[in-house]
């Protein structure tokens, strides 16, 4: 058997974390963070080639999304360094990755852990850009602003991603995540008039597209129009209370599916990704934190 290319898909492996470091005071504890999403401002990585970035937490190598917040631009940056030395500064790009994002010091971004296709890997392991990505509808950039701090960098939805600065989370926010947790939606008792059964649909377990959008007691608060075909939905949560479910399905206009013992509440579906992001940064800035997107079968 043949050894593996430098470039191929053994080249991002091993993966390394590392131990915890300290910046200026500040440790900061690498952690295989999966869902890591950030908001917060970028500086320039001296002497680094490719599109390349550095980061002091997330594994290396990692592959990230990087959205200019100004812009909307985003493309594919590969991780391979610790930093940026400073805790003003969330991420560090290379020149060629700002030239291709368009941005230079201290651009506000937005940054997103992704798993891509190998094409696109290879294509940054061999120092190339990978193609850019769709760019951020305007609403979303807005709602992203709107979460940057003065200085530093901020997490989008999953309140683990604080473990950014290195720090270990608490367990009180990891204990609300679980599925029987009936805490995350209102304990009011529920009208049995008021109870929604479980639309029909054209996909299994599907939304009914009028009554998921327009069936509950409150006006929508994701106003992105879903599409009966959409292959993206946003996920806030699996219950084992059906009723929890429903309700919280109520709240969010949004439909329930069964997997299992557990229900899922979903919004959607939706046409194209960047829908689904502009209706998860709408439900996040309504404090629904855990919400994230999945693509469905």
């Amino acid at each position: 058997m043949s050894p593996p290319q430098a470039n191929g898909p053994a080249a991002d492996y091993p993966v390394v974390i590392g131990d915890p470091y300290t910046i200026d005071g500040v440790v900061y504890t690498p952690v295989d963070t999966l869902n890591y999403d950030r908001v917060g401002y970028v500086t320039v990585d001296e002497n680094a080639v490719g599109v390349t970035g550095s980061h002091p937490t997330l594994p290396l190598p990692s592959y990230v999304e990087v959205t200019a917040l100004d812009t909307g631009r985003t493309i594919l940056v590969r991780l391979e360094r610790r930093g940026p030395m400073t805790n003003d500064r969330l991420l560090g790009l290379s020149s060629a990755a700002l030239a291709q994002l368009g941005v230079g010091e201290s651009a506000p971004i937005r940054m997103r852990r992704v798993n891509p296709p190998e094409e696109q890997r290879a294509e940054l392991r061999a120092g190339r850009e990978a193609p850019p990505r769709m760019d951020t509808p305007q609403g979303l950039l807005e709602v992203l602003k709107r979460r940057l701090p003065e200085r530093g960098s901020a997490p989008l939805g999953d309140p683990r991603q604080a473990e950014v600065s290195g720090t270990v989370p608490i367990p009180g926010p990891i204990a609300r995540l679980d599925p029987n947790e009936e805490a995350a939606v209102s304990q009011e008792p529920v009208d049995p008039a008021e109870q929604v059964s479980p639309p029909p649909a054209e996909r299994p377990g599907g939304p009914e597209l009028p009554r998921a959008y327009e069936g509950g007691p409150t006006p929508a608060p994701v106003m992105v129009q879903p599409a009966s075909d959409g292959r993206f939905a946003v996920q806030l949560g699996a219950f084992a209370v059906r009723a929890n479910a429903d309700r919280l399905a109520r709240e969010i206009q949004g439909y329930v599916e069964d997997s299992g013992s557990l229900a899922i509440v979903r919004v959607g579906p939706f046409a194209t990704r960047g829908q689904a992001e502009e209706a998860l940064a709408k439900l996040r800035e309504r404090g629904y934190s855990d919400a994230l997107i999945k693509t469905l079968d």
